[in-house]
């Protein structure tokens, strides 16, 4: 059994069709889906399931299964009708949410550029996001990277996702800014988001398609979180 990440093909598409594969406490597996699942500090998209009777089903998360990474679950809200394997269904993203990961997810792409350091942690909102950098001495500033993220931002430049074997990613691992987290391989393959002359690293997260949709940016907040870490927070504005 296995879902189909339509969503790392067409992260600005939200609706689909879908055949529901199985049904557990997990929650609903389908054959195909533009549900984003939780991971990469990028939360797990929310919706709604139009079903063959019309009645609308509210998706309030989705997750891959722990231990078979090529299925995507979708936890439904309590109450909802249970579904029915090979059952034909219609799924809704709630887009305005989801375009808010892909903008912060992308800045935080570009903050990395800005701060050269091994990232330590990522949690991405709708309107706030932030990465941890193993930085034992720092000298951020928030009015300096507000400023440089906004010019970055600014030169409108394209984004760009290529899929590597294990080996070539080995290859390009001196241009990723992860150092402490093992790339997740999906059949075999690293997927590499790639922001031109800026930033080069594997994620598996939706992503916008030019820098300049993140619009204005401010950082808000640098926070020593340990002798070793420091927290950069960001917010849209």
């Amino acid at each position: 059994m296995r879902t189909l990440a339509l969503f790392e093909e067409a992260p600005y598409q939200c609706n689909f069709n879908a055949r529901v594969l199985a049904v557990s406490e997990q929650g609903v597996a389908l054959d195909q889906t533009l549900f984003y699942p939780t991971g990469g500090g990028q939360p797990g998209d929310q919706g709604h399931f139009l079903l063959p009777d019309g009645s609308v089903v509210a998706v309030v998360g989705t997750q891959r299964d722990p231990l078979h990474r090529s299925i995507i679950w979708h936890q439904l809200k309590e109450g909802a009708p249970v579904l029915s394997p090979d059952m034909e269904l219609q799924g809704c993203l709630d887009w305005e949410r989801r375009y808010l990961h892909m903008r912060m997810h992308t800045c935080l792409h570009l903050l990395c550029s800005i701060i050269s350091a091994p990232v330590t942690g990522c949690s991405i909102g709708t309107n706030k996001g932030r990465l941890d950098f193993d930085l034992p001495d720092s000298t951020l500033d928030k009015e300096y990277i507000t400023r440089s993220l906004n010019e970055l931002i600014n030169r409108g430049l394209e984004v760009s996702v290529r899929l590597l074997s294990s080996c070539e990613y080995d290859s390009l691992l001196e241009f990723a800014h992860i150092r402490t987290v093992t790339p997740a391989l999906m059949q075999g393959v690293v997927r590499i988001v790639k922001i031109p002359g800026l930033d080069l690293q594997p994620c598996g997260g939706t992503h916008v398609r030019n820098i300049a949709e993140i619009g204005q940016v401010v950082c808000e907040k640098i926070e020593k979180k340990s002798r070793h870490n420091r927290r950069v927070t960001l917010r849209l504005t």
